[in-house]
């Protein structure tokens, strides 16, 4: 059977197009073709039309609509997720304008559907007290104690997304001064980030004990599971979550749901707190965008408070005016006018 227009587009879109002219990564290559999966089975179940025959005649702003509703009410997906599977179709689009101009008023009438607006999510972020009753659970007299420990410390002190840590190398590591790990994030944008000396020496000793400061193991997993593989996302949210639920015990009052992004959310408000420059966070945590780093200090009471007490610093105004009245010369010179 010959494919049609529709397959030999998405094709190039994602096996050319995203890995080789976006240089997306992998991760996101894969939520694309999740959301291309849900359109064609929203085509076959509820239209009739199956995948091998969708063309890209067929899909109509009328149809893009349909599905989207389809997600809110039949999949009950809330409003974040129906924007990401409307971005990437607008992503679609955009590239099949360049490709095919004669397709060029279809695709800006999709490109016309616009996201639906959302309320910005609290950021959710521990204090210090509450990281540290979580990084004092790992068993430090076993193997894989003394890892999770190394793992949640490097996953805190980097203010690292998860995959960033996953994707973790040993050449990644630098540990002779200055100290420095390197990370890969969106877009295969890589920063270096700076290591606390208490990170370096966990490093120094997790490093020797599993044989990765040998110059042939450069390319090794810096981090992996008990089947000698990679870590996976999953894993380190296992390993989080097992730590979690123990230093709960210790402290029942911690937040409800602690996730591997809990940590950067908290690594970002203390960097914040401390009075490090919105600039200097961007850096750190890999922000494309300055607003990103923002949201942090929107999110912080403290910050708040302290900024309306030294306001009142200055004064109470009615003090001033009362001053003013005192000063014989100056009242003289307001009645002149």
């Amino acid at each position: 059977m010959k494919p049609t227009d529709f397959a030999i587009r998405l094709t190039s879109f994602l096996g050319e197009y995203l890995p080789a002219q976006r240089n997306v990564s992998p991760n996101t290559i894969k939520a694309y073709r999740d959301a291309f999966t849900l359109l064609l089975r929203y085509c076959r179940d509820q239209l009739g039309l199956q995948p091998e025959r969708v063309t890209l005649d067929q899909i109509e702003p009328s149809l893009v609509l349909a599905f989207l509703d389809y997600l809110e009410n039949e999949r009950t997906c809330g409003t974040r997720t129906r924007n990401h599977r409307l971005s990437v179709l607008h992503a679609f689009f955009r590239y099949l304008q360049s490709e095919e101009p004669d397709r060029m008023v279809q695709c800006q009438k999709i490109l016309a559907i616009p996201l639906q607006r959302c309320a910005r999510p609290t950021v959710d972020y521990l204090s210090k007290e509450e990281l540290a009753v979580i990084l004092a659970q790992p068993d430090l007299t076993t193997t894989w104690g003394r890892r999770d420990a190394v793992l949640l410390s490097v996953l805190y002190d980097t203010g690292a997304r998860v995959q960033e840590v996953v994707d973790l190398s040993v050449r990644d590591v630098r540990l002779d001064s200055p100290a420095q790990i390197r990370l890969t994030g969106k877009g295969r944008k890589t920063r270096l980030v700076p290591l606390l000396t208490g990170t370096v020496a966990l490093l120094a000793e997790y490093m020797r004990e599993h044989r990765l400061d040998r110059p042939e193991r450069m390319y090794a997993p810096l981090f992996c599971n008990r089947r000698g593989e990679r870590m996976s996302r999953s894993g380190v949210r296992y390993i989080l979550a097992k730590h979690t639920e123990n230093a709960r015990q210790v402290s029942p009052g911690l937040p409800r749901r602690i996730t591997p992004h809990t940590t950067r959310h908290s690594k970002a408000m203390h960097l914040l707190q401390a009075g490090n420059p919105a600039p200097c966070i961007q850096a750190i945590l890999g922000h494309a965008d300055i607003r990103s780093t923002d949201i942090y200090a929107r999110a912080d009471m403290d910050m708040k408070r302290r900024a309306l007490e030294k306001a009142s610093e200055t004064g109470d105004p009615s003090a001033k005016l009362s001053g003013w009245q005192n000063n014989k010369d100056l009242m003289d010179w307001l009645r002149s006018l």
